[in-house]
C-alpha cells in the first residue's frame, strides 16, 4: 500500500538535498501528509532527545528531550518537518513552558488531531529541573485531556 506522488505532493523536505536550517522560530516549515487509517484511533509518539532553545532573560542556552505523543485524525507531521520545526527553536528565547504550549499549539493547528500532548523533559539549570506538560483534545478527548493531566501530576 505504497502512497503515491499524488498523496506525496505536499511533502517536499524529505530527501531534499538542498535543506535550509532556520535558525529562529519557523512554524511555516511544517508539513503534513494524509493518514491512511482514519476508521481507527491510534497513537503516535516523537521522541525528540536533542531540542534546544535559549533563555528568554540572560541567551544562555537550554537543552531538553521532547515527547510528542498524539491520535491523529485526516492529517499527520512530517518527521523531517518537525525536525527542522523544532531545530528552528535554536536561537528563539522563550521559557520551557512557553517552548511547550507553542509546539502543542502549532502542531494541534497543523494536523487538528483527536489529541496531542507535548511534554518537556529540560536539563537542570541552577540545580531545578522544568518538567512542562501541555495537552489538548477534542470534544470526545476531553475525558482523556483530564486523565493524562492527573497522570502526568501523580507521577512527578
Amino acid at each position: 500500500m505504497s502512497r503515491t506522488n499524488e498523496e506525496l505532493k505536499g511533502v517536499t523536505l524529505l530527501g531534499n538535498q538542498q535543506t535550509h536550517y532556520a535558525y529562529d522560530y519557523t512554524p511555516e516549515v511544517l508539513e503534513t501528509f494524509d493518514n491512511k487509517h482514519p476508521e481507527h484511533e491510534y497513537l503516535v509518539t516523537l521522541d525528540c532527545p536533542e531540542f534546544t532553545s535559549l533563555c528568554p532573560k540572560t541567551g544562555q542556552p537550554d537543552f531538553g528531550h521532547l515527547i510528542i505523543r498524539y491520535i491523529p485524525r485526516i492529517r499527520m507531521v512530517e518527521s523531517k518537518s518537525l525536525k527542522l520545526y523544532l531545530f528552528s527553536f535554536r536561537n528563539h528565547g522563550d521559557f520551557h513552558e512557553d517552548c511547550v504550549n507553542i509546539i502543542m499549539k502549532d502542531l494541534v493547528k497543523l494536523m487538528d488531531p483527536k489529541y496531542l500532548e507535548v511534554e518537556g523533559l529540560f536539563n537542570p539549570r541552577g540545580g531545578i529541573s522544568i518538567l512542562p506538560f501541555a495537552n489538548y483534545g477534542d470534544a470526545d478527548h476531553q475525558a482523556m485531556v483530564r486523565e493524562r493531566m492527573l497522570s502526568v501530576m501523580q507521577n512527578r
